[in-house]
């Protein structure tokens, strides 16, 4: 059975009472970083759901075996187990720094990539219009120490969830791939604006010339990069882990990070113990292990998100992989973190408990999930809290931190 976290204190509540234990020197002391899977991640290879017989009739090709099997998960407890290229992580588990929240997801519906992503970053689901991101606006927040890399963006353009009024330092790896202007989701949307309303001959070329560009891209195969919106693939960018916490370590008045890493659109030959999805699974295992040591004490200090835009669907199609889904898993990881334990509500995987019978339902709302941790580590007030993700009322009071 899964640990709901759910406490009957309302939010407001919970936030005055850990604010009182934290200082403004405390909030500038602490780290957010998020880690941003794009493409969607298959959260049932990574986090298997091993003791449920279905998993396996659903998944013939591309399920992870059991525990103890050749290539089998990694047990975490009676019911999950990692997969086995997450080895790396595993000792976070067992010392209770490492959690993960099934079911977890955006309430939109959509099966874009590129709306999905928008909209948790923009912390807007469904909502088109926002301007900021909400690590940008949690920035806004947070006391400003004077630094110019209060925020350090791993990339070539700023994403979405940085996009607002504080300045963020980009650091570029250099085995990044080269990208034109257009294909900036920031670019992209900002002429889409410009166009979008034309009803001439200039717009109608525009739309015409957008669509022939996707239309081409698909044509070459090339859907997997549209999906990762430009981010490095995960294959091509082991060395992720080190170089973040490196900056992060040497340079201490940054106060959030954000890395992208793409590669996790498996529509085919997904695989299982190996493959495609297992080589992405390795970087990530071993970048967030060395992230989380090359942290060293701060480690103590900081909080690491895993998000992917959305899941996948819980049975495999012809191709031998999965397709564009619905709930998926937020992992946890840090030195704050409730570990050693599998949040939310997980009704199994039965057809009648998935999402339009097909897909992990969500329960969990991000928002949900982000608002009250981010708040608490970062010692932010109610009214501080509700600007991150304005209009957002939660549910459930998800409690993933030690204290």
């Amino acid at each position: 059975m899964l640990n709901s976290g759910i406490l009957d204190l309302p939010f407001s509540s919970s936030i005055s009472a850990f604010a009182l234990d934290r200082s403004r020197s405390t909030q500038s002391a602490n780290k957010l970083v998020v880690v941003f899977l794009r493409g969607a991640l298959d959260g049932l290879s990574a986090v298997v759901p091993y003791s449920d017989p279905q998993y396996y009739s659903l998944r013939p090709k591309i399920a992870i075996p059991k525990p103890g099997q050749e290539g089998g998960v990694l047990k975490l407890d009676g019911d999950f187990g990692l997969h086995p290229n997450l080895a790396p992580l595993l000792s976070f588990w067992q010392n209770k720094n490492l959690a993960f929240v099934a079911n977890s997801g955006s309430p939109d519906p959509t099966r874009s990539h590129f709306d999905a992503q928008d909209y948790m970053e923009s912390g807007l689901p469904g909502v088109k219009a926002g301007s900021t991101g909400w690590l940008n606006r949690l920035l806004k927040e947070l006391p400003d120490n004077g630094s110019p890399v209060r925020a350090l963006n791993v990339g070539t353009t700023t994403p979405r969830i940085l996009q607002g009024p504080i300045a963020c330092a980009t650091y570029a790896p250099s085995n990044r791939k080269k990208v034109s202007a257009i294909e900036s989701p920031y670019i992209a949307r900002a002429f889409e604006k410009m166009y979008e309303d034309r009803k001439d001959d200039l717009g109608q070329a525009f739309r015409e010339g957008m669509e022939a560009r996707a239309t081409i891209n698909e044509k070459l195969s090339d859907t997997m990069t549209a999906a990762d919106q430009g981010a490095v693939q995960a294959n091509k960018f082991s060395g992720f882990g080190k170089q973040v916490g490196k900056l992060i370590r040497e340079e201490p008045k940054i106060q959030v990070a954000f890395v992208d890493l793409g590669g996790f659109d498996t529509h085919v030959n997904q695989g299982a113990a190996q493959g495609p999805l297992a080589n992405n699974l390795n970087v990530v295992g071993r970048g967030l292990a060395e992230l989380a040591n090359s942290l060293g004490s701060s480690f103590e200090r900081t909080l690491i998100v895993v998000m992917s835009e959305f899941g996948r669907t819980v049975k495999e199609n012809g191709n031998g992989g999965t397709d564009h889904g619905h709930g998926n898993f937020i992992w946890l990881l840090g030195g704050p973190v409730e570990g050693g334990k599998i949040f939310g509500k997980w009704n199994g995987i039965a057809q009648k408990n998935l999402y339009e019978g097909r897909d992990l339902p969500v329960y969990s709302d991000f928002r949900g999930v982000l608002k009250t941790t981010v708040a608490e580590h970062m010692g932010l007030s109610q009214k501080q809290a509700e600007t991150i993700f304005p209009g957002f009322k939660a549910q459930e009071n998800l409690r993933l931190l030690k204290g």
